[in-house]
């Protein structure tokens, strides 16, 4: 059994143990490919009343790479309207790319989002969004992100 099927298994015992933190919830996870999660922001904020589904891809490299991290954009969701999410789904967070690190989970990557929606001000797009989505690889993983939150 390799290292990435050994983490998502405990990964995955700990969800149906001990739950998922509040506005987070499983909604599959067939394999140990693909999972997809619900995140819904509660409180006073933007998106109140709106709940997102996010889309996890695994390699055989997890937990050591990151996984593939974006937003379902279908029939039933959509991508926030936030200035680090493209309408296609994509989220520019440098923990999903250079400040990935092996101890964050799945679980930690939805509070992590849940709390950079939480914090959001103004629902707008990336000022590229355009430029970018029609562009942009199927996978967020093979975009070279600049991450600039700290002008």
């Amino acid at each position: 059994m390799s290292v990435s099927t050994r983490r998502l298994q405990k990964e995955l015992t700990d969800i149906k143990r001990d739950g998922t933190p509040v506005g987070i919830e499983l909604l599959s996870a067939e394999d140990f490919a693909t999972w997809y999660l619900s995140v819904e922001v509660l409180g006073n904020t933007v998106y109140e009343g709106e709940k997102f589904a996010l889309k996890f891809r695994f390699d055989n490299q997890y937990p050591i790479s990151a996984p593939a991290v974006q937003f379902v954009v279908d029939d039933h969701y959509t991508a926030p309207v936030h200035p680090h999410v493209y309408s296609n789904g994509h989220i520019c967070a440098s923990i999903l790319g250079s400040e990935w690190s092996p101890v964050l989970s799945v679980v930690s990557v939805c509070v992590t989002i849940q709390s950079m929606l939480a914090s959001c001000k103004k629902k707008e797009r990336p000022p590229d969004n355009d430029r970018y989505v029609s562009h942009a690889p199927e996978n967020p993983k093979k975009t070279r992100w600049d991450f600039h939150d700290d002008k």
